[in-house]
């Protein structure tokens, strides 16, 4: 099987000595991603308390949309009407659209998403989303009306293909920790066969269709190395254009960099590498090095919203809460030397402890641009590291191994 990608390409630039680690481009027909890079969640096709100019402002590169809230809100046919994701929200770069499978994971094993909860409540109880999942698909409903539907493989493709992001993924089934290895080893044969049928409905859809698009498979197998042995040589054989790897990545820090690191020397070099929901400042630095070329997480974001500020301080875990009272008469900037609009703009600790604490809306606005501003110069600082050659030192000083 072989299968071309008009408009894209992956062009590694320099590795590092233990020849994992790299910096290069994913040129994608809406421009560029330089890697690593860390692609942020707009999860309805909108960052929560940015606008996509602001985001661009703040030299982000791609933005990640959800597949499953997007065909329940505002739906497929609105989205083909408008001219795609990127035209429907006015943003001009990259993008990059999950397959729905992360749903599968949080509507039957991990709750419903406080996106998705029910609104009216004190105490909100998850809604039972999630009906069964089979061989041909997982039934879901959806959380406005109750509508239940089938997401299959051919499905989660035809609506991401509506969609029009640049980056596609195939649908899994995300497994989590808890669940044992022979649940684990049966739901990675499944998501393989469905990887298949995800390819061979994105081959048929790229015929009817005009946007351009490429194909990632998702390399599940939970936290054991044969089954992400089988899982990453299943996937190296199919004709994808990349790799994202999710799932179950360990109780702790240290199993979850032992499986990416173990996972990522399994897959094809020459294609980008993409580490689905991981966003902390220590981990990406870890990571990296193993060859992950990607990130995405909503971490960033969200926690900007309830009040956290993201600050290069290893001993505060890389945050700190403005809504402390140790804020309150700080007349310091959120990071010293920090060039995003909210520190440039003279807006001190105890202005921002006192907008988070009188609850006005702007200090979510301003600690997201913050955030967004944090993690897109890191990725720059670790690119141009690895560039330079000073990767490790750079690694030392921010997280001390």
């Amino acid at each position: 099987m072989h299968l071309t990608y008009e408009g894209f390409a992956f062009h590694i630039k320099k590795t590092l000595a233990n020849h994992k680690g790299r910096v290069g481009v994913i040129d994608t027909p809406h421009g560029v991603i330089e890697t690593p890079n860390f692609i942020f969640c707009a999860t309805k096709a909108a960052i929560r308390t940015a606008s996509m100019q602001q985001m661009s402002e703040e030299k982000t590169q791609c933005i990640l949309a959800n597949t499953y809230h997007l065909m329940i809100q505002p739906g497929i046919e609105i989205l083909k009407k408008c001219g795609g994701l990127a035209r429907f929200t006015a943003w001009c770069g990259p993008t990059l659209t999950d397959s729905g499978g992360f749903q599968i994971f949080s509507l039957g094993h991990g709750g419903v998403a406080n996106e998705i909860k029910r609104q009216g409540h004190r105490h909100p109880r998850p809604l039972q989303l999630l009906e069964k999942i089979t061989e041909e698909g997982a039934y879901l409903k959806s959380y406005v009306d109750g509508k239940r539907f089938l997401l299959s493989p051919e499905k989660s493709i035809e609506i991401q293909s509506a969609i029009g992001a640049d980056i596609i993924l195939a649908l899994d089934e995300c497994t989590p920790f808890h669940v044992d290895k022979t649940y684990t080893e049966r739901s990675m044969h499944m998501s393989n066969r469905w990887a298949r049928r995800s390819m061979e409905a994105f081959q048929r859809i790229r015929g009817r269709r005009e946007n351009k698009q490429a194909l990632y498979g998702v390399v599940q197998g939970g936290v054991y190395p044969e089954l992400r042995l089988h899982a990453a040589h299943f996937l190296n054989d199919l004709p994808l254009f990349g790799y994202a790897i999710g799932g179950s990545l360990g109780k702790d820090k240290q199993q979850m960099q032992e499986v990416v690191a173990t996972t990522a020397g399994y897959l094809r070099q020459e294609r980008p590498k993409h580490l689905l929901g991981i966003g902390g400042i220590e981990d990406i630095w870890m990571a990296v090095a193993h060859g992950i070329d990607t990130f995405d997480c909503v971490s960033p974001t969200r926690i900007a919203r309830h009040g956290w500020a993201l600050v290069r301080d290893k001993e505060s875990a890389f945050r700190i809460n403005l809504k402390n009272a140790t804020h309150r008469d700080d007349q310091s900037p959120l990071q010293e030397e920090c060039l995003c609009q909210v520190c440039q703009g003279g807006y001190s600790r105890s202005y921002l402890h006192h907008l988070v604490r009188s609850r006005e809306t702007v200090a979510m606005n301003f600690l997201t641009l913050h955030n967004v501003h944090f993690m897109n110069v890191m990725m720059l600082t670790i690119r141009r590291s690895i560039f330079q050659g000073s990767y490790w030192e750079e690694r030392k000083k921010w997280i001390g191994k």
